[in-house]
């Protein structure tokens, strides 16, 4: 069974002092998921009205337009489909079980995406999953982005689920990432404090404010210099989303290929002969950002043992680091 949804509608009021913009751009980073294909194809399709009134992709925002969108939607199954999709997992038992989520696949269904994810592939793997969640997200105790990959920790029943929670709501889960940076260091170890908060130019992404958001603390050391680039380990004090990718571009050193906080561009070494080819095709080898959670440690919540768990870099990652070493 099927419950279709013929439509989401969307009302957009500009803000005073809103600079002009085209409608596309302005729309493509209001409404999230959303693509500036995506919503000019809506225009051609006078789904995008301002004022009352259709318009073209080239209109461009004033203050005070009141923006009109209507979306047609997929149908969305009522209860999420269990697909035969693989699995590296790292550690299971009757309880809880850890997957090494590769780069690429959600974490679990949403709007517009309700196949290929990581609860649809776990629902085929097994019958027990938490139902602690809301709908949707059996077993899932905690995530990481969609082109982030590494390990996750999914958990079979509710108890073991509430446990599991607590340890992540009181920072005692040891995690660490493995990140390729831009730049070199100037110290071999630090720490990035930084509150978290939504960007007000694009509420699709986050930026680090003084004033606004939630507190954010992340702890980095120096593994290894390259050219123009640097593996770095980050661990976390807290949680908060698209944390480490924030906290390292606002510290001058985007996550390599990161293509929302300032990584696939050029950000250090462009005066060095032929780099910009190098970049080129080190980034056609990591097409998304160059960050793995490698390690994961927690209190086992029924044997009350200290599970400590490590994953290997996935191919990009490796290739990617052997390019760099090798200089070519």
């Amino acid at each position: 069974m099927s419950k279709i949804i013929n439509e989401k509608k969307f009302k957009i009021d500009v803000p005073d002092g809103k600079k002009k913009e085209r409608i596309d751009v302005f729309l493509a980073n209001s409404i999230e998921n959303a693509t500036r294909s995506r919503i000019q194809k809506l225009i051609k399709a006078n789904s995008v009205v301002v004022n009352g009134k259709v318009i073209k992709a080239n209109y461009l925002i004033c203050p005070k337009d009141k923006v009109e969108v209507t979306i047609p939607t997929s149908p969305r199954p009522d209860v999420n489909e269990a697909e035969d999709i693989p699995l590296d997992i790292i550690y299971e038992d009757e309880y809880l079980l850890v997957v090494n989520k590769a780069a690429g696949m959600v974490a679990h269904p949403s709007l517009g995406n309700y196949t290929g994810t990581l609860v649809n592939a776990l629902l085929h793997h097994t019958k027990k999953l938490s139902t602690l969640n809301e709908p949707g997200r059996p077993g899932i105790v905690h995530r990481i982005d969609k082109d982030t990959s590494g390990l996750l920790l999914i958990a079979k029943d509710e108890w073991t689920h509430a446990k599991l929670a607590k340890q992540f709501y009181d920072h005692t889960v040891d995690r660490e990432y493995w990140a390729v940076c831009w730049g070199l260091f100037k110290n071999r170890k630090g720490e990035i404090i930084g509150n978290i908060a939504r960007s007000t130019k694009d509420r699709k992404i986050f930026t680090v404010s003084e004033t606004e958001g939630k507190h954010a603390h992340t702890f980095y050391e120096l593994i290894e210099e390259f050219e123009f680039a640097s593996l770095i380990k980050l661990k976390l004090k807290t949680g908060r989303t698209h944390q480490i990718r924030v906290h390292m571009s606002h510290f001058k050193h985007p996550i390599f290929g990161d293509p929302t906080y300032g990584g696939r561009v050029i950000v250090y070494g462009s005066a060095l002969p032929k780099i910009k080819a190098r970049v080129d095709n080190l980034l056609e080898i990591m097409k998304r950002q160059a960050l793995h959670a490698k390690t994961l440690g927690f209190i086992h919540p029924h044997t009350k043992e200290k599970i400590y768990l490590d994953s290997e870099l996935p191919d990009d990652f490796k290739m990617l680091l052997k390019k760099l070493r090798t200089n070519n």
